[in-house]
């Protein structure tokens, strides 16, 4: 029997048998994806692939307290199982007692369809997006436009068994589509992205369209120095900004006095207010059209993540409520020691509460601005304040006096999500966008344009 044969389930529960632990739990995640590239108004390759993750948790109790050995492998064989099962076990008898040893959960109801065949996906997500991209490509040729990019579709089935009774399962579909469009010269270049859970809420056409109104404005050139702008992130360029706010805003960390959100003296900054503007962040794994897994799925340990808390239920979570900081994340192990209430990382992130105006008009009301069109190579400067420094791409425009006027050079800059939030001074209509620099790892985000009165553009960067 081959490893794709043998059902997902079957597979965790041949596992919890073989398991001569005192502890374990078994994740077993089905893999499939289906890709699109294109380049020169041509697409270029396409392709189907599936697989199989295996992760074994074991915890061994000792006198010392309870430690973990996790092994993870792929395509795992009938006859590799025990082998795996038992290389997690001599982990765990190897390490020392684990620092966050928690008993596993209980009580957890089992989930509809465990016993249930993974979902896939295949070309045929692609049905109704690839024709209309093959049009947007004719229209493209037609106005001199030459389009590049991808789209990639992935479903993951995951499925979580332990020793104390949990058989939990969570489908996962997650789409991302990039578009580039640029000038036969290759001097101008436009990128738009977004994200999707099947493709049907996609437009190439209105993308297109999009790009090449941002060519058109690059038609004439302007040079700036570094220095502070007003300017008005769109809402991918605040997902990556915010998205990495969120990576650093562990419980443990902040009461240790080491990330900007430790309170001089000790204690973190729960209760106070990162903005004037009447914004709310937060997680809720039941958002429509960003839907995650609404329970822990942990593959490794670390942080304020844990393998212990494997299926501890998930819920709607407000991290900054009308400016206000509400919550940190923190394990069951974190939060005990921290003395802060539960709150483990959710796989969304939502930023509303601002006014009813799309980016169009937040423009029209600029009398002289930056617009931006996305972030990338973002990179941590200074913990501390959680200082980052990353470049522009893909289009730095010129506003005057409501209009956008020529496309000028990009930069680098150095801002901190957390002084960005404090020195907004208008936020937009919140909308599901596809972050740039993050979409390998996070692409769950709907976020509002903000207008920033002295973003710190700190040099001219090259780059296009």
């Amino acid at each position: 029997m081959s490893a794709r044969s043998s059902k997902p389930h079957e597979v965790v529960e041949r596992a919890l048998e073989l398991s001569r632990a005192d502890g374990c739990v078994v994740i077993a995640d089905e893999q499939s994806t289906a890709n699109l590239r294109w380049a020169g108004n041509a697409l270029t390759t396409n392709g189907v692939t599936r697989g199989r993750t295996l992760t074994v948790v074991a915890t061994v109790d000792g006198k010392e307290g309870t430690a973990s050995g996790v092994v993870s492998r792929s395509a795992v064989t009938p006859d590799e199982l025990e082998p795996l099962v038992r290389a997690a076990e001599a982990a765990a008898r190897g390490a020392g007692p684990a620092e966050d040893a928690q008993p596993l959960v209980t009580g957890v109801a089992q989930a509809p369809g465990f016993t249930e065949a993974p979902v896939e996906t295949s070309s045929a997500v692609f049905a109704d997006f690839a024709p209309a991209l093959g049009e947007a490509f004719a229209r493209a040729r037609a106005g001199g436009r030459e389009l590049y990019g991808f789209a990639n579709h992935e479903l993951v089935s995951s499925y979580i068994g332990t020793s104390t009774g949990l058989r939990l399962r969570h489908d996962q579909p997650n789409g991302t589509l990039e578009l580039n469009a640029k000038s036969p010269d290759r001097t101008r270049s436009a990128w738009a992205g977004r994200s999707t859970r099947d493709f049907k809420d996609v437009d190439p056409a209105a993308l297109d369209a999009e790009l090449a109104v941002r060519l058109g404005w690059a038609e004439r050139r302007v040079e700036l120095p570094a220095g502070r702008y007003e300017t008005l992130l769109p809402p991918t360029a605040v997902a990556d900004l915010l998205i990495y706010l969120m990576w650093s805003a562990s419980g443990r960390d902040a009461v240790e006095g080491r990330t900007v959100f430790s309170k001089p003296g000790g204690g973190t900054r729960v209760g106070e207010r990162l903005t004037e503007l009447p914004l709310t962040l937060r997680s809720d794994p039941n958002e429509p059209g960003l839907e995650s897994a609404p329970f822990v799925i942990a593959h490794s340990s670390g942080g304020d993540q844990s393998v212990f808390d494997n299926g501890l239920p998930l819920a709607a979570t407000e991290w900054m409520r009308e400016g206000e900081l509400r919550h940190l994340t923190t394990s069951r192990h974190s939060a005990g020691l921290t003395g802060l209430p539960v709150a483990p990382g959710i796989d969304n992130i939502v930023l509303d509460g601002g006014e009813d105006r799309s980016l169009e008009e937040m423009v029209a009301n600029t009398q002289r601005g930056l617009l931006l069109t996305c972030l990338w190579y973002i990179r941590e400067v200074d913990p501390a304040s959680l200082l980052l420094t990353g470049l522009t791409r893909d289009g730095v425009y010129l506003v005057e006096h409501g209009e956008v006027t020529g496309e000028v050079n990009n930069f680098r800059f150095n801002e901190s999500p957390v002084g960005v939030l404090g020195r907004a001074t208008e936020a937009g209509r919140t909308e599901k966008t596809l972050p740039r620099e993050w979409s390998d790892w996070f692409t769950r985000a709907a976020m509002p344009a903000l207008r920033v009165p002295d973003f710190n553009m700190s040099s001219v960067s090259q780059g296009v």
